[in-house]
Parts: structure tokens; C-alpha cells; sequence
């Protein structure tokens, strides 16, 4: 039986989206995204609560996201969780657990005056850098030490 590691997100951007560079020139951008529900708790009473998602996106979606995205953006996100660990100043094992984007879709117009109605980015394969290179091989030029936060 085969496995499956999938995440579907809707929500608001709580911040906006810091994009960096790997040493070897690989973009790479994180954000989070704000996730609400609803519901009535025993005694009637309306309840609500958000989750607060990290994200990860790498490539040209990341340089996309960080050119068009800000702070209280509709988004929504296809991808994977992946769960990294380090070791802390105090000699501690600390753990993040993050959804590793694969598609990004915007939600909302930039602004009110604004003709942008929303992009769908999936990702591309760069051919000028990769190729010859199967998807396999890129995504194993990503070194977790590579990343720079």
C-alpha cells in the first residue's frame, strides 16, 4: 500500500513572505498562513480558533510569492509536511514541523484598484539550470543545511 503526505491549505498570510538564497543560488521563501474555524461548543456558544501554519516554497514559486504576496493575502497551498530537527544553542533537540508548498494559488486582487485577479503557480523545472536532470536529481541538490534559516 502506498503512502501519502498531503496538505491542503486555505488561508491568510499573517506576514509577509521572506524570501532568501541557498549558497548555491536556489530560492527558497517562508511565510504562514493563517487557518480559522468555527464551530458551537455543549452549552450553544459560538467558538472560534486559528492555526498558524508555516511554509516553505522553493524555486520560482518562491521568487513569485515574494514579488506578489503580502500580509493578510488570500492563499491556498498543495503540498507535503516535512519535519526537520537541529540542535539548539543550549545543546537541546528542537523540531519544526512545516508544509513544504508544491503549488500556490492567490486568492484575492493585490488591491482594491488592481486588475490582478489571481495566479495559479506550479512549479517549472528551469531548463537553463537543469538541463538533462530529472526531478529526482533536483530535488537532491536541496541540502537541508543549505537552508538558510
Amino acid at each position: 500500500m502506498k503512502d501519502l503526505n498531503m496538505v491542503f491549505l486555505m488561508g491568510n498570510l499573517t506576514r509577509d513572505p521572506e524570501l532568501r538564497y541557498t549558497p548555491n543560488g536556489q530560492a527558497v521563501a517562508n511565510f504562514t498562513i493563517a487557518t480559522n474555524r468555527r464551530w458551537t461548543d455543549n452549552d450553544g456558544q459560538q467558538k472560534d480558533a486559528a492555526e498558524f501554519t508555516d511554509v516553505v516554497v522553493w524555486g520560482k514559486i518562491a521568487e513569485t510569492v515574494a514579488n506578489y504576496l503580502k500580509k493578510g493575502r488570500r492563499i491556498h497551498v498543495i503540498g507535503r509536511l516535512q519535519t526537520r530537527s537541529w540542535e539548539a544553542q543550549d545543546g537541546s533537540k528542537r523540531y519544526k514541523t512545516e508544509v513544504i508548498a508544491t503549488d500556490v494559488t492567490f486568492l484575492d486582487k493585490k488591491d482594491a484598484d488592481s486588475d490582478f485577479d489571481g495566479v495559479d503557480v506550479e512549479p517549472q523545472e528551469d531548463t537553463s539550470k537543469s538541463k538533462g536532470k530529472n526531478k529526482k536529481e533536483i530535488s537532491e541538490e536541496i541540502d537541508i543545511e543549505d537552508i538558510p534559516f
